[in-house]
């Protein structure tokens, strides 16, 4: 087998690998870019919410991975094994090494399903649902139009999640779907997170916790589910807070949403990229790796101190691709990332809280309105403007 060397090798073919890829080329056409993926799809998730609402067409989130590869990178469908930093290499599934003289590592996160025992073998069917699968997510709007009535749980890991507000934007809609449909005062919902709070900026937890109020709904922090017993319709907590540390609970439901908890990929946890806590390991506002200075990290596997959101990597993208040309051409990296991320948070049907906030958790927000209220207007930039804006401006890397 041949060694493959190329220029820039980009590791990951989602959002934050493409949108990187395709602004360099952008920038400079002769690059040499090559992108690592295994996947044959390629997914715009932000929209599962709405799926599992009942308001998006799953297909519509679905392209062929082959059809987002900026035409001039070359892409290499294999997964990564190892890296090399110091040889400058990467080992492929295959066994082929892969040699670079700059790299751009954006695997994305992994979903750690199996780390919820019993999850996998009952997820879309008695009534245990999740938006965080292709094919689970239309399986979610099932079984909340079908739910008449009794004890519904909405869960949030104990882990950094893609999307933070996924885990209870849903719970919002379906709340919003029961009261519409006669429901809601036969329902008994209930959010158990192991998370300490329900959003980490005041402006915007505080309608949040309005909007809850309004669902009857109860909080429970500071919980981490660890098993489910789908055929019974029960699931186990263990406490991880200091008042309830190690408490196990046992909580009947008639449906209950997972959000599985996360990390970054295997691949990068037991590498020499990683920080202590497994996530490559980068500055925070310039994204250069801080050991190895021709390696740059971005999106949901990076150890920058934010949301993992969409709308934080597309703030990413232009830093990094800044930094990266600079230090192809020995200047200083001037380019410099705060934090930004957005989270746009569904509320109920036609309503969206754009919560969008830095590093301090400082509001950082686009319109000139107090974006913590409830708006029909950012509903429809979330359903309707949002994914077209993803397929044929930011993968192509003008946005």
């Amino acid at each position: 087998m041949e060694n493959l060397h190329h220029q820039i090798v980009v590791v990951g073919g989602g959002n934050a690998g493409i949108s990187v890829a395709a602004q360099l080329l952008r920038k400079n056409r002769k690059l040499d870019i090559s992108i690592v993926d295994p996947a044959d799809k390629h997914y715009y998730q932000p929209a599962w919410t709405l799926v599992g609402s009942g308001v998006f067409n799953i297909a519509d989130t679905e392209r062929n991975e082959a059809d987002v590869i900026p035409p001039q990178a070359k892409w290499i469908k294999e997964k990564v094994d190892s890296f090399q930093p110091e040889q400058n290499a990467v080992t492929l599934g295959n066994g082929q090494q892969l040699t670079y003289d700059y790299m751009v590592v954006a695997p994305g996160i992994q979903l750690n399903w199996s780390e919820v025992k019993g999850l996998t073998e009952t997820l879309g069917k008695n009534n245990v649902c999740s938006n965080y699968s292709f094919q689970s997510a239309p399986y979610t709007f099932e079984a909340i139009k079908n739910f008449k009535g009794g004890k519904a749980i909405f869960h949030n890991p104990h882990t950094p999640v893609k999307c933070g507000g996924a885990p209870h934007k849903i719970m919002y809609m379906a709340a919003d779907y029961w009261r519409k449909h006669g429901i809601l005062g036969k329902s008994d919902i209930h959010y158990w997170s192991g998370a300490a709070k329900l959003f980490a900026v005041a402006k915007y937890e505080n309608t949040l916790l309005q909007v809850c109020k309004s669902a009857d709904i109860k909080l429970h922090f500071m919980e981490k589910l660890v098993e489910i017993d789908g055929p019974n319709k029960r699931a186990k907590f263990i406490g991880i807070g200091e008042g309830n540390k190690d408490v196990e609970t046992w909580v009947d439901f008639d449906l209950i949403h997972v959000t599985p908890p996360q990390s970054a990929p295997d691949f990068i946890k037991k590498s020499p990229l990683a920080s202590a806590a497994g996530w490559v390991d980068v500055d925070k506002n310039t994204l250069q790796h801080l050991r190895y200075a021709n390696i740059f990290g971005i999106g949901d596997a990076s150890s920058l101190p934010t949301s993992k959101t969409g709308a934080a990597i597309r703030k990413q993208a232009p830093v990094l691709v800044a930094n990266l040309i600079a230090a192809m051409a020995k200047q200083p990296l001037n380019a410099e990332y705060t934090g930004y991320t957005s989270c746009p948070l569904v509320t109920g049907y036609g309503k969206l809280v754009l919560a969008e906030f830095d590093y301090n958790n400082q509001p950082m927000e686009t319109f000139p309105f107090d974006q913590s209220k409830e708006r029909w207007s950012m509903y429809q930039l979330k359903r309707r403007v949002l994914p077209w804006l993803y397929w044929n401006q930011i993968l192509t890397g003008k946005a």
